[in-house]
């Protein structure tokens, strides 16, 4: 069902692709901006969503999992402290302000952070029509410009029935995709974290015995997979295998959590390329293959206790890679390489889970042709400007901006919360600015 409103004639001034956080937070503060303004002054603003509803990160909500981030960076306090669309606003709503207040934290369960997203969501529903999967982008060319774009969307239930809007701009919010070591085959047995839940979930109500099962990866998902496991199997051998010596902790010291200050965009974004990359690698471990030092020290605690008992069902497999797997009858045969001797052992398992991360898309799978009008540097990355909006070659005067995949551009927040509601409120900024601009040129 259409729930947008607009009309065969609707030009819209952005179309979102993809409505996860990101565009959310954007979606947010359009509905904020046009309560305050009226008439053309409006923004008109529509998003699209394959996913049938809001759904974030669904596969990984373990049921006490916290947050990595501050409640106060939620969608819209780092932007306007005021907004009644902010977490404190949702929780009293909910009747849990002072319930959450008495446990003295600034990490909510994940599952509570998830349902205040779609707590927001549903206010702004709207603006959004889901179960509408972008299939083509098309260039509009006026005069010999750019000037808009048809994009072309369609419910992946009805693939035949496709839904052709114009807009003077673009913000794509496609979020990251698995990432899994080349050759990787998934199936019934081998899976991403992204999927972690229900698959285990089906095991568990399928009665599938589950004797051993492997995760592979050093990050905060692969710990989490790992300790989920070895409570939902408890008859279950659970092996970790990775290529450090030990997990890493997280590094959430206060300057170091300085990186994800909005300030920090403003400095990354005007620095030396090679700046940018030191300033990445000097901080990746805020964020990257690290773990929260509470999960290290429970999963430490977890095998201690199991050698005084001499039941040893959690397995630390360090320094070490899987080179091979093989399906062998009902189960997987994985073959693991300890590096230090290069010594490989077989190991049989019933699951193997590839907590390996995630990776953006590229804007080529995104935007199809669209991505021929990009600018790119002499290492063909994408040229963003600082409101994070795509330079493109000059007959175009339409707009792409992209929330995700400007890490090379804008820094370890532009795929994380942290700066979220702050970005949102620069594209919306952006898309104001450009609109005046694009209309003195027609008045002039």
């Amino acid at each position: 069902m259409n729930t947008l409103h607009s009309g065969s004639g609707t030009i819209y001034d952005v179309l979102g692709i993809g409505f996860g956080p990101s565009n959310l937070a954007l979606a947010i503060a359009v509905h904020e901006y046009n309560a305050q303004v009226s008439g053309e002054d409006r923004i008109v603003a529509g998003f699209l969503e394959k996913q049938p509803r809001f759904g974030w990160h669904r596969g990984m909500l373990i049921d006490d999992a916290t947050m990595q981030v501050s409640f106060l960076k939620d969608l819209v306090t780092m932007r306007d402290p005021t907004s009644d669309f902010s977490f404190l606003c949702y929780l009293r709503e909910r009747g849990r302000l002072v319930d959450f207040l008495n446990q003295k934290t600034l990490f909510p369960l994940r599952i509570e952070f998830h349902d205040y997203f779609e707590w927001a969501a549903a206010r702004v529903r709207p603006l959004v029509e889901y179960a509408s999967e972008v299939v083509s982008v098309q260039p509009v060319t006026e005069d010999g410009e750019v000037r808009w774009f048809d994009v072309t969307s369609r419910n992946p239930a009805e693939p035949g029935l496709t839904t052709v809007r114009r807009a003077r701009s673009l913000c794509v919010a496609t979020g990251m995709e698995p990432h899994l070591p080349p050759g990787t085959v998934l199936s019934d047995r081998v899976w991403h974290t992204s999927e972690l839940i229900p698959r285990v979930a089906g095991l568990v109500d399928s009665g599938t015995p589950v004797r051993r099962a492997v995760v592979l990866g050093a990050g905060q998902s692969a710990a989490e997979a790992v300790d989920y496991l070895h409570r939902s199997f408890p008859g279950a051998e659970i092996c970790s295998v990775f290529a450090k010596y030990g997990y890493t902790p997280a590094d959430d010291s206060p300057f170091a959590n300085r990186i994800f200050d909005p300030e920090a965009v403003d400095i990354y974004h005007g620095a030396p390329r090679e700046v940018k990359r030191s300033l990445f690698d000097y901080h990746r471990g805020t964020n990257y293959s690290v773990v929260d030092m509470e999960l290290i020290e429970a999963l430490s605690r977890t095998m201690y206790q199991e050698k005084v008992q001499g039941k040893q069902r959690l397995r630390m497999l360090n320094i070490s890679r899987i080179r091979e797997v093989r399906g062998e009858g009902d189960r997987l045969g994985i073959t693991v390489e300890y590096l230090p001797t290069q010594e490989r052992e077989v190991i049989e398992a019933d699951v193997l889970v590839h907590a390996t991360g995630y990776q953006p898309q590229g804007i080529g799978e995104r935007l199809g042709e669209i991505g021929k009008l990009c600018l790119r540097d002499e290492e063909d990355a994408l040229l963003v400007g600082r409101d994070h909006r795509v330079e493109t070659i000059a007959h175009v005067t339409s707009d792409i901006y992209l929330q995700g995949g400007t890490e090379h551009t804008h820094g370890i927040t532009s795929t994380l919360l942290s700066n979220t509601a702050v970005r949102a409120g620069e594209i919306r900024a952006s898309l104001i600015a450009r609109r005046m601009t694009a209309g003195a040129r027609a008045g002039g």
